[in-house]
């Protein structure tokens, strides 16, 4: 269970910020006592897999924060933060933690399923997060697109740490993530409505 909490908890940290999760892994395992990483994914605290995700983290941290740019890298982190989330919930369910002493136990029988499991989980978050940009940049002017990816980048780093040191609590990120999309999923409505009045109110002049 515990496992499952932690892979949860990096792939829906990378659905908001692909490299998060994955530098936070790297870091913790290369230079702390509280990941340990498995054989086949020593490769994330490799000096130059690090460096590399730093760099693109810069990238996606300025891109994000940019209205319409912000738009852009939406689309092109269709494929990448879902494809990261896979990674950060393979290597998390398959690592040893502060947390997981055994996780040998957990889909050992198909190794394949974590990953996907991961992908379908970032992808969930992911398309949230780019439903809700264009409604915060709407109601905002544009203003609230630094404010809402700030406080997304916070949010992936926190994630990222509790899912590895106290996974329980990533039920409750879980419940703030269903909360979300029902204020989202409801202000869109309204504005969906409020355009429909508007135009109608247009053709009656």
């Amino acid at each position: 269970m515990l496992e499952a909490l932690t892979g949860t908890g990096l792939a829906a940290s990378a659905g908001l910020n692909a490299y998060i999760p994955l530098l936070t892994m790297s870091l913790l395992a290369r230079y702390t006592g509280l990941v340990e990483l498995p054989s086949g994914w020593q490769w994330l605290s490799n000096g130059w897999v690090m460096m590399i995700l730093a760099v693109l983290l810069v990238v996606e941290f300025v891109a994000d924060k940019v209205p319409v740019v912000d738009h852009v890298n939406d689309v092109v982190q269709t494929v990448v933060r879902p494809t990261a989330g896979g990674l950060a919930f393979g290597a998390g369910v398959n690592s040893e933690t502060v947390t997981v002493a055994d996780p040998g136990q957990f889909f050992s029988s198909s190794q394949w399923v974590p990953v996907v499991v991961g992908v379908l989980i970032a992808l969930g978050v992911h398309a949230l997060k780019a439903v809700a940009r264009p409604v915060i940049n709407a109601t905002t002017a544009g203003f609230g697109a630094p404010v809402a990816s700030t406080a997304e980048d916070a949010t992936s780093v926190v994630m990222s740490l509790v899912a590895i040191v106290l996974p329980v609590l990533v039920l409750a990120f879980l419940v703030g993530f269903v909360l979300f999309l029902i204020w989202v999923l409801r202000r869109r409505g309204r504005r969906r409505r409020e355009r429909q009045a508007a135009r109608a109110a247009g053709f009656q002049v």
